[in-house]
């Protein structure tokens, strides 16, 4: 029965960190952006994001974050959410839902822990500002 299931392969549909300034703050913050790349219409979405890691030697799990967006056109980015510094040092995991027409699409996608940083970036498509990708 398993073998007649098939689970779509997401393609062109990505994460990335991009350092931005921050007027709240006053400062640069990293913010995470969806990304698609795809000539489809994405609806229904959901990106589920955690941090988890050791600090310290201690365990450390930041709680779940939720984001909910309607639709996403094709070949565009959204702002998702602001990474604080404090879990820069922590594996950063973002769980993707969507769908395209009546297709559900899943992928989780994660930023290893100390990897967003300055000398990690490329420049993202569509927001042609440098970033750190996660495919």
């Amino acid at each position: 029965m398993q073998k007649d299931i098939s689970i779509p392969e997401v393609k062109n549909v990505f994460m990335a960190a991009i350092q931005e300034w921050n007027d709240d703050f006053l400062a640069n913050v990293w913010n995470v952006y969806l990304v698609n790349d795809s000539d489809d219409e994405l609806h229904d979405i959901m990106v589920v994001s955690k941090a988890f890691g050791t600090l310290n030697g201690e365990m450390r799990k930041t709680s779940l974050l939720r984001h909910a967006l309607v639709e996403m056109p094709p070949v565009s980015a959204v702002k998702i959410e602001m990474i604080e510094d404090s879990v820069l040092a922590l594996n950063n995991e973002f769980m993707l839902t969507f769908f395209i027409g009546n297709t559900l699409y899943d992928r989780k996608y994660t930023f290893v822990a100390n990897s967003i940083k300055e000398e990690n970036t490329e420049e993202v498509p569509h927001l042609w500002k440098p970033g750190v990708i996660v495919r």
